[in-house]
Protein backbone atom coordinates (compact mmCIF):
# COMPACT_ATOMS: atom_id res chain seq x y z
CA UNK A 1 0.00 0.00 0.00
CA UNK A 2 2.62 1.84 0.48
CA UNK A 3 4.20 1.53 -2.13
CA UNK A 4 1.04 3.27 -4.60
CA UNK A 5 1.31 6.28 -2.08
CA UNK A 6 4.83 7.59 -3.47
CA UNK A 7 3.51 9.05 -6.56
CA UNK A 8 1.55 11.38 -4.62
CA UNK A 9 4.59 12.97 -2.75
CA UNK A 10 7.01 13.16 -6.14
CA UNK A 11 4.11 15.48 -7.26
CA UNK A 12 4.62 19.32 -7.12
CA UNK A 13 2.00 19.15 -4.35
CA UNK A 14 3.61 17.10 -2.51
CA UNK A 15 7.33 17.87 -2.78
CA UNK A 16 6.14 21.35 -1.86
CA UNK A 17 4.68 20.11 1.63
CA UNK A 18 7.25 17.78 2.04
CA UNK A 19 9.55 21.29 1.40
CA UNK A 20 7.59 23.19 3.69
CA UNK A 21 8.08 20.71 7.28
CA UNK A 22 11.98 20.76 6.37
CA UNK A 23 12.07 24.37 6.36
CA UNK A 24 10.02 24.59 9.56
CA UNK A 25 12.28 22.13 11.56
CA UNK A 26 10.55 18.91 11.62
CA UNK A 27 11.88 15.64 12.07
CA UNK A 28 11.99 12.93 9.65
CA UNK A 29 10.08 11.11 12.11
CA UNK A 30 7.32 14.05 11.64
CA UNK A 31 7.96 14.35 8.24
CA UNK A 32 7.14 10.72 8.07
CA UNK A 33 4.15 11.25 10.09
CA UNK A 34 2.37 13.63 8.25
CA UNK A 35 2.69 11.42 4.86
CA UNK A 36 0.79 8.11 6.58
CA UNK A 37 4.23 6.28 6.30
CA UNK A 38 6.48 4.81 8.67
CA UNK A 39 9.88 6.10 9.12
CA UNK A 40 11.45 3.12 7.52
CA UNK A 41 9.66 3.79 4.24
CA UNK A 42 10.59 7.58 4.48
CA UNK A 43 14.59 5.86 4.37
CA UNK A 44 13.50 3.91 1.35
CA UNK A 45 11.46 6.41 -0.79
CA UNK A 46 14.68 8.73 0.58
CA UNK A 47 17.39 6.26 -1.51
CA UNK A 48 14.74 5.38 -4.68
CA UNK A 49 13.74 8.71 -5.68
CA UNK A 50 16.13 11.81 -5.81
CA UNK A 51 13.15 14.26 -5.79
CA UNK A 52 11.99 13.25 -1.75
CA UNK A 53 15.54 13.27 -0.68
CA UNK A 54 16.65 16.16 -2.66
CA UNK A 55 13.72 18.37 -1.36
CA UNK A 56 14.20 17.43 2.26
CA UNK A 57 17.91 17.74 2.46
CA UNK A 58 17.82 21.53 0.38
CA UNK A 59 15.05 22.46 2.78
CA UNK A 60 16.75 21.46 6.27
CA UNK A 61 20.05 23.27 4.59
CA UNK A 62 17.97 26.37 3.80
CA UNK A 63 16.41 26.30 7.15
CA UNK A 64 19.87 25.69 8.80
CA UNK A 65 21.52 28.87 7.32
CA UNK A 66 18.41 30.70 7.89
CA UNK A 67 18.54 30.14 12.00
CA UNK A 68 22.82 30.22 11.92
CA UNK A 69 22.41 33.55 10.01
CA UNK A 70 19.72 34.95 12.22
CA UNK A 71 21.86 33.40 15.68
CA UNK A 72 24.74 35.69 13.98
CA UNK A 73 22.90 38.88 13.25
CA UNK A 74 21.48 38.72 17.13
CA UNK A 75 24.99 37.57 18.37
CA UNK A 76 26.78 41.21 16.72
CA UNK A 77 23.68 43.25 17.23
CA UNK A 78 21.87 44.96 14.71
CA UNK A 79 19.03 47.60 13.62
CA UNK A 80 15.52 46.66 13.02
CA UNK A 81 13.12 49.06 11.37
CA UNK A 82 9.58 49.22 11.92
CA UNK A 83 6.87 51.84 10.54
CA UNK A 84 3.55 53.20 12.35
CA UNK A 85 0.57 53.18 10.45
CA UNK A 86 -2.91 55.40 10.97
CA UNK A 87 -6.15 54.55 9.25
CA UNK A 88 -7.74 57.52 6.73
CA UNK A 89 -10.55 58.32 4.88
CA UNK A 90 -9.35 58.23 1.21
CA UNK A 91 -11.09 61.88 -0.49
CA UNK A 92 -14.82 60.96 -1.96
CA UNK A 93 -12.99 61.91 -5.78
CA UNK A 94 -10.38 59.71 -5.29
CA UNK A 95 -12.56 56.95 -4.24
CA UNK A 96 -15.06 57.14 -6.94
CA UNK A 97 -12.19 57.46 -9.76
CA UNK A 98 -11.34 53.91 -8.05
CA UNK A 99 -14.35 51.97 -7.89
CA UNK A 100 -15.12 53.37 -11.28
CA UNK A 101 -11.74 51.93 -12.54
CA UNK A 102 -12.48 48.56 -10.60
CA UNK A 103 -16.10 48.36 -11.94
CA UNK A 104 -15.10 48.67 -15.52
CA UNK A 105 -12.33 45.64 -15.00
CA UNK A 106 -14.86 43.69 -12.51
CA UNK A 107 -17.53 44.24 -15.45
CA UNK A 108 -15.49 42.77 -18.07
CA UNK A 109 -14.57 39.69 -16.34
CA UNK A 110 -17.80 39.32 -15.19
CA UNK A 111 -20.67 40.24 -17.72
CA UNK A 112 -23.64 38.82 -16.12
CA UNK A 113 -23.29 40.61 -12.50
CA UNK A 114 -26.37 42.87 -11.38
CA UNK A 115 -25.71 46.06 -10.33
CA UNK A 116 -26.32 45.40 -6.79
CA UNK A 117 -23.03 42.23 -7.18
CA UNK A 118 -21.36 45.27 -8.54
CA UNK A 119 -22.09 48.09 -6.11
CA UNK A 120 -21.22 45.04 -3.44
CA UNK A 121 -17.87 44.34 -5.53
CA UNK A 122 -16.87 47.73 -5.58
CA UNK A 123 -17.32 48.49 -1.46
CA UNK A 124 -15.93 45.39 -0.65
CA UNK A 125 -12.43 45.55 -2.82
CA UNK A 126 -12.32 49.25 -2.76
CA UNK A 127 -12.75 50.62 0.65
CA UNK A 128 -13.79 53.47 2.29
CA UNK A 129 -10.43 53.94 4.89
CA UNK A 130 -6.59 52.94 3.36
CA UNK A 131 -3.74 52.94 6.27
CA UNK A 132 -1.00 54.93 5.65
CA UNK A 133 2.60 55.14 7.15
CA UNK A 134 3.65 58.02 9.38
CA UNK A 135 6.60 57.41 11.63
CA UNK A 136 9.37 55.20 10.34
CA UNK A 137 11.12 54.45 13.52
CA UNK A 138 14.86 52.31 13.87
CA UNK A 139 15.82 50.31 16.74
CA UNK A 140 19.29 49.36 17.71
CA UNK A 141 19.50 46.31 19.23
CA UNK A 142 22.97 45.23 21.55
CA UNK A 143 24.75 41.86 20.86
CA UNK A 144 22.86 39.46 22.64
CA UNK A 145 25.11 37.79 25.52
CA UNK A 146 23.77 34.44 25.33
CA UNK A 147 24.23 34.14 21.24
CA UNK A 148 27.33 35.14 21.56
CA UNK A 149 28.15 32.69 24.61
CA UNK A 150 26.22 29.69 22.09
CA UNK A 151 28.30 31.05 19.00
CA UNK A 152 31.23 30.71 20.37
CA UNK A 153 31.03 27.67 22.96
CA UNK A 154 30.08 25.60 20.21
CA UNK A 155 32.28 27.12 16.72
CA UNK A 156 35.56 27.53 19.62
CA UNK A 157 35.24 24.82 22.13
CA UNK A 158 38.90 24.51 22.16
CA UNK A 159 39.11 28.20 23.53
CA UNK A 160 35.53 29.05 25.14
CA UNK A 161 34.72 26.03 27.01
CA UNK A 162 32.83 26.75 30.45
CA UNK A 163 35.39 27.35 33.23
CA UNK A 164 32.97 25.40 35.33
CA UNK A 165 33.65 22.47 33.25
CA UNK A 166 37.71 23.12 33.20
CA UNK A 167 37.73 23.70 36.83
CA UNK A 168 35.50 20.62 37.85
CA UNK A 169 37.70 18.11 35.15
CA UNK A 170 40.69 19.54 36.77
CA UNK A 171 39.19 19.22 40.61
CA UNK A 172 38.12 15.49 39.46
CA UNK A 173 42.03 14.71 38.13
CA UNK A 174 43.10 15.55 41.33
CA UNK A 175 41.33 13.73 43.41
CA UNK A 176 42.01 10.70 41.16
CA UNK A 177 45.41 10.86 41.49
CA UNK A 178 44.81 11.33 45.91
CA UNK A 179 42.45 7.87 45.40
CA UNK A 180 45.56 6.50 43.46
CA UNK A 181 48.01 7.34 45.78
CA UNK A 182 45.94 6.42 48.76
CA UNK A 183 45.18 2.69 47.26
CA UNK A 184 48.97 2.10 46.78
CA UNK A 185 50.42 2.89 50.36
CA UNK A 186 46.92 0.59 51.60
CA UNK A 187 48.62 -2.00 49.42
CA UNK A 188 51.90 -1.90 50.72
CA UNK A 189 50.84 -2.04 54.07
CA UNK A 190 48.33 -4.54 53.84
CA UNK A 191 51.42 -6.71 52.12
CA UNK A 192 53.92 -5.85 54.47
CA UNK A 193 51.77 -6.65 57.84
CA UNK A 194 51.22 -9.68 56.21
CA UNK A 195 54.55 -10.97 54.99
CA UNK A 196 56.94 -9.52 57.96
CA UNK A 197 55.31 -10.78 61.56
CA UNK A 198 58.82 -9.22 63.29
CA UNK A 199 58.28 -5.74 62.08
CA UNK A 200 61.23 -5.82 59.64
CA UNK A 201 61.67 -5.04 56.10
CA UNK A 202 63.44 -6.66 53.32
CA UNK A 203 66.67 -4.40 54.47
CA UNK A 204 66.87 -4.96 58.12
CA UNK A 205 65.11 -1.47 59.03
CA UNK A 206 62.46 -0.57 61.22
CA UNK A 207 58.22 -0.42 59.86
CA UNK A 208 56.37 2.68 61.14
CA UNK A 209 53.18 2.98 60.03
CA UNK A 210 51.39 6.96 61.15
CA UNK A 211 48.04 7.07 60.44
CA UNK A 212 47.34 4.61 57.53
CA UNK A 213 50.94 5.67 55.97
CA UNK A 214 54.30 4.32 55.93
CA UNK A 215 57.38 5.39 57.32
CA UNK A 216 60.19 3.54 56.27
CA UNK A 217 63.43 4.10 59.19
CA UNK A 218 66.86 2.96 58.82
CA UNK A 219 67.65 0.66 61.24
CA UNK A 220 70.98 2.39 62.15
CA UNK A 221 69.53 5.86 62.56
CA UNK A 222 67.27 4.04 65.01
CA UNK A 223 69.73 2.41 66.77
CA UNK A 224 71.41 5.66 67.38
CA UNK A 225 68.77 7.20 68.79
CA UNK A 226 68.32 4.44 71.41
CA UNK A 227 71.49 4.58 72.48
Amino acid sequence: MAQSKYQEWVSDKGLSMIAGWARTGLTDEQIANNMGISRSTLNEWKKKYSDISDTLKENKQKADIEVENALYKKALGMTTKSKTYKMVKVDDDVLRVRRERFLNQYKLNHPKATKKELAMKSIEEVPTYERIPIVENETELAPDTSAIIFWLKNRMPEVYRDQSFKELNEAQADKAKADAETAIQKARIAKIQADSLEGLNDDGSNITIVDGWLDDEDETSTDKDAD
